[in-house]
């Protein structure tokens, strides 16, 4: 019980802040301009399903991807740890650095946004996979499984409510009030990054040391 709830909150802290549903929502906005409330709530339906899809398969998938290519869990540790803390950084900026899109762009999402960009990478993006993959292989247990798998699953529903509320919640918190969350969930996310950066450099740094002395 000690280890299940630090780690519960650590998938709840670190999904929820890379999925970012606030810092998504005046980009969301943005890219449904002119649609209806019912065409909004379709495309946020579609959007978290298919980001909880992805990002499943990749909690599951990710091992036998290490596997299939050789890569190391510690060397994916870093790398992670790196895109994340990039990710927090932008984040503590208050800069929205999911996607970059420009008028023509929205024009073109227009039809099916809640695929892309929107499901992906926003809301499932490189961070997110790399930190789902990551807690997957600390969860040495299955209720430690159950657990990711249902933190998965809440942030996702979270983020469904999150963005169908969007309209509200963008103008009762305000600019202000967005900039201020983004940062705090920012640098939130770079202390889980360094986190992440450590766990996966000591054992490499361990086994230099020892290689080095035995020899």
């Amino acid at each position: 019980m000690e280890t299940l709830l630090p780690y519960a909150l650590l998938c709840l802290t670190s999904i929820f802040t890379l999925a970012n549903p606030l810092g998504t929502m005046p980009v969301f906005l943005t890219m449904t301009q002119g649609l209806s409330e019912e065409q909004r709530r379709s495309i946020v339906k579609r959007a978290t399903i298919t980001a909880f899809l992805i990002l499943i398969v990749f909690t599951f998938a990710g091992q036998f991807i290490f596997m299939f290519f050789g890569i190391s869990t510690n060397g994916f540790r870093i790398a992670g740890g790196v895109i994340i803390f990039k990710i927090g950084y932008d984040m503590l900026q208050a800069r929205y650095t999911h996607v970059k899109l420009n008028p023509g762009e929205i024009k073109t999402y227009v039809d099916d946004i809640s695929i892309t960009p929107l499901g992906i990478p926003m809301l499932c993006g490189p961070g997110a996979i790399a930190n789902a993959i990551v807690l997957m292989s600390d969860a040495h247990t299955v209720t430690m499984k159950a657990i990711l798998i249902g933190s998965i699953a809440f942030i996702y529903l979270l983020t469904y409510f999150i963005l169908r509320a969007s309209t509200r919640l963008v103008g009762a918190l305000g600019e202000t009030g967005n900039n201020v969350m983004m940062r705090l969930m920012g640098l939130l996310l770079m202390v889980i990054a360094v986190e992440c950066f450590v766990g996966g450099m000591k054992p490499i740094l361990i086994d230099i040391i020892k290689t080095s002395v035995n020899s």
